[in-house]
């Protein structure tokens, strides 16, 4: 079923008013760009970094200039710092209210001083803009741009670090309130500005290695231990794609606490004065509990169809989709939805799974195509929403999408409002996903995020997430605390509503009081799994550790304003919650929606002459179309001639006098408007064209004709197809057979053999479709299976034990 907003698209006009639109950096001479170089130097200590970012311009202009640069930062980020040096003098920028900011910088500019504006987007809080302004002809500046952030788990216990280089254009549904960034993108390899990029590592166990999608050069060790280490990108990177190291430590799993000391200039009792505590928690469920809970649930996948997700994205998300739905448990029930400018689903309601259903479900799969235009996540999620529960059948969530939306916060409010009902399980597919959409939907929906890029394989992850979403819901959190007296605890983290077995969670909280030196503390993490009560314990030491920077402080910090942010967009703008969120941003010098860094240098007064031009400096993209923009009420014409989309052009007027602010609303304003044209085309026009860099898709061999061709039930039949996937034929499979089995239970055994033979490299991604099989198996309570174990290993020329095979 297919459900579409009504369009407001007109039919086609001629196009006048066509321009010949320029990569790259953009001034009214064409010049080129002033930003000429990123470098990057990341602190990581166990599983918090600290991102140093260095931004070197230089105006070659013949009058000052005012630039623009809109770029992605991690979901996450906690930006505690913002300062520009010009020649040998730093201005350190203040945290402020937006507005008072943005007037101080437009005041600024209109008297002829330096000024440097950074603000997070009125959208999504993984973007940001930076404004430089009245740069002097041949001056130079360089902007240090600081923030901290957690590192998530992956599937294989690295933890991972992104860089985003990608920005690609948010979609914005027609109609909503609110305008898309104002993003200019270029190919690759015209991104006129060189990264350089170094990290150093620390923590209390061995660094057991480092892995990137970008060459590095080789891990350096600083002590024979292992536990610290440098690492840094090979000569010659282009800033071309996100930069993403997975870090690996030894015993990952262990829980840890770090008490951070308070700012020694700050008063005792309040946040920067008092330490703090983050305590970083696996919980390990009872195996008894476990093993006694029965598989179920309601599982809706809510697949991205919009243009941008075409070639090999597509291909591997259907790929997972086949694994995914093979890995379902008899018993539950499911639909698939899927979504561009308009909405589909499958089945009108979820239904029960069974080998019909699957079927029907299998053969829509098998068609569908990156053909529905824009990125319209809400309307899905609300008729998602609005199905009733089925009892005893928790409902989970899985979300598949590259993230390009405009709208991220009432996506996420939505999630939010529905957590009661649901887990949501998100995955962001290639370069440039919002980490703010992924991580939010997953946070907010008590589940957990997962994102691919490069080349990774989406399957493992995604069976990760369901192995999770298998688990029985943890309720009734609560957490305890057991300090000495004299001390008390303040939470600076929402309650944790969610729990997954050996997933870390994290717990931020304020010590306030004093204890000696040798004190120590315990907190008590209380849950109720499957009706059984549990719990988790770490006991820790008081004693602060050494110096961190104050990271722990920002990351506390950080978390406490973004539930107030929730919090006041949940209770509809409430202004005394905004006056705090902007009173303990401005104190803690940390980023909120409602605050931003300004910075002017008055220098010795004089005023910096001549008219101002207003450049944008690029980002690069990966997955893009050409246009050649029309006039601004023309629709746009389609074209296939480029792989990558760019828009720029002049939205201001450099000799007015309208403030910057008034002039950047204007221009995003129009923007949004282009970008919702573009989108529109993608439906009139052709398919955008395969992408190279997508991540890569299917299995070598023929593990995903094996999976295909198994039953819901998880047993396999004796075909063919069957013979062909295993290299033998029809005749060689039904000799072997052992006379007294049948040959259902033959050609599970072969199956389980073949997996366990030759795909153990693969096996995140098939044991639970193997386990599957074994239950059949055992179901059917077959008479031979040890002699049909030996009869498979000698017909498939393989040696694996009844046991491995978990019969």
């Amino acid at each position: 079923m297919v459900i579409c907003r009504k369009s407001s698209n007109t039919s086609p006009t001629c196009c006048t008013g066509v321009m010949e639109i320029c990569c790259g950096l953009l001034t009214y001479q064409k010049e080129s760009v002033p930003l000429k170089s990123i470098e990057v130097e990341v602190e990581v200590r166990d599983h918090v970094a600290t991102v140093v970012s260095t931004l070197n311009y230089e105006n070659k202009e013949d009058k000052p200039i005012e630039a623009l640069f809109v770029f992605p930062l991690p979901g996450d980020a906690a930006v505690c710092h913002f300062s520009a040096k010009i020649g040998q003098k730093e201005i350190v920028a203040e945290v402020k209210e937006k507005q008072k900011a943005r007037e101080e910088y437009d005041d600024a500019l209109s008297s002829g001083q330096q000024a440097f504006l950074l603000e997070e987007s009125e959208q999504s809080p993984d973007i940001f803009s930076l404004s430089v302004g009245s740069l002097p002809p041949g001056e130079s500046a360089s902007i240090r741009l600081e923030y901290v952030t957690e590192l998530a788990v992956q599937a294989d216990d690295g933890l991972r670090f992104c860089l985003p280089a990608v920005l690609n254009p948010r979609y914005q549904p027609e109609g909503s309130e609110g305008a898309s960034v104002q993003v200019i993108c270029v190919p690759a390899s015209l991104v006129p500005y060189s990264l350089s990029f170094s990290a150093r590592l620390s923590s209390p166990r061995p660094v057991s290695k480092v892995e990137s999608n970008c060459s590095l050069d080789p891990l350096q060790y600083l002590n024979t231990e292992q536990t610290q280490a440098t690492v840094k990108l090979a000569a010659g990177h282009k800033f071309d794609r996100d930069v993403e190291l997975l870090i690996y430590y030894k015993d990952a799993h262990q829980p840890t606490a770090v008490v951070e000391a308070g700012q020694a200039s700050a008063k005792p009792g309040t946040l920067m004065g008092d330490p703090v505590v983050m305590l970083s928690l696996y919980p390990e469920f009872p195996q008894a509990v476990m093993s006694s809970v029965a598989s179920c649930g309601e599982f809706v996948l809510l697949l991205d169809r919009s243009s941008s997700m075409s070639g090999s994205c597509m291909k591997s998300a259907k790929d997972t989709l086949l694994l995914l739905l093979k890995s379902l448990p008899m018993g539950c029930y499911f639909n698939i939805y899927s979504f561009g400018s308009c909405y589909e689903h499958i089945f009108p309601k979820s239904v029960e799974y069974s080998q019909k259903t699957l079927e029907e479900a299998l053969k829509n799969v098998e068609v569908m195509d990156a053909d529905l235009g824009g990125t319209e996540i809400l309307q899905p999620l609300e008729h998602i929403y609005s199905q009733p529960t089925i009892p005893n059948q928790p409902r989970q969530l899985f979300v598949f999408t590259d993230g390009e939306v405009g709208n991220t916060k009432q996506v996420i409010n939505l999630v939010k409002k529905n957590s009661g009902s649901h887990r949501c399980f998100s995955f962001g597919i290639g370069e440039g996903a919002s980490s703010a959409l992924i991580n939010g939907l997953a946070k907010e929906g008590g589940g957990h995020a997962q994102f691919i890029t490069g080349k990774e394989r989406m399957q493992p992850k995604v069976m990760q997430s369901l192995r999770f979403a298998l688990q029985p819901a943890v309720v009734d959190v609560s957490v305890e605390w057991d300090v000495p007296e004299g001390v008390s605890v303040g939470a600076l983290c929402p309650p944790i509503t969610t729990l997954f077995q050996g997933q870390r969670s994290l717990i931020y909280a304020q010590l306030t009081g004093q204890s000696s030196e040798a004190a120590e503390g315990c907190v008590t993490v209380k849950y109720s799994l499957a009706g059984h009560p549990c719990q988790n314990q770490l006991h820790f030491s008081l004693t602060p550790a050494d110096d961190t920077g104050l990271t722990v402080h920002r990351l506390a910090a950080w978390t406490l304003i973004r539930s107030l942010e929730v919090k006041e967009e949940k209770e509809g703008g409430d202004e005394e919650v905004k006056k705090t969120v902007v009173e303990l941003s401005v104190q803690l010098g940390v980023s909120s929606a409602f605050t931003a860094f300004v910075a002017v240098n008055k220098g010795n007064g004089e005023a910096i002459q001549g008219p101002m031009a207003i450049v944008n400096v690029p980002v690069s993209t990966t997955r893009c179309v050409s246009y050649k923009l029309c006039a601004l009420d023309d629709p746009v014409p389609y074209s296939t001639e480029s792989a990558y989309r760019y828009v720029s052009y002049g939205l201001f007027d450099p000799s007015d006098s309208v403030p910057w602010s008034t002039k950047f609303d204007s221009a995003i304003t129009k923007v949004q408007s282009v970008f919702s044209r573009i989108s529109s085309s993608f439906k009139r026009g052709k398919k955008a064209s395969s992408q190279t860099n997508a991540p890569s898709c299917g299995v070598a061999g023929n593990f995903l004709q094996l999976v295909s061709l198994q039953k819901a039930s998880g047993c396999w039949e004796l075909d063919p197809d069957l013979a062909a996937v295993l290299g033998k034929t029809t005749d060689e499979v039904e000799k072997s057979k052992p006379a007294s089995e049948n040959k259902e239970v033959w050609a599970t055994i072969l199956a389980l053999i073949w997996l366990h033979g030759f795909k153990m490299d693969a096996k995140d991604e098939w044991e639970l479709l193997a386990t599957k099989a074994v239950s059949w198996l055992r179901a059917e309570n077959a008479p031979c299976v040890t002699e049909c174990v030996e009869a498979g290993n000698a017909l498939l020329g393989v040696n694996v034990q009844k046991d491995a095979l978990g019969l």
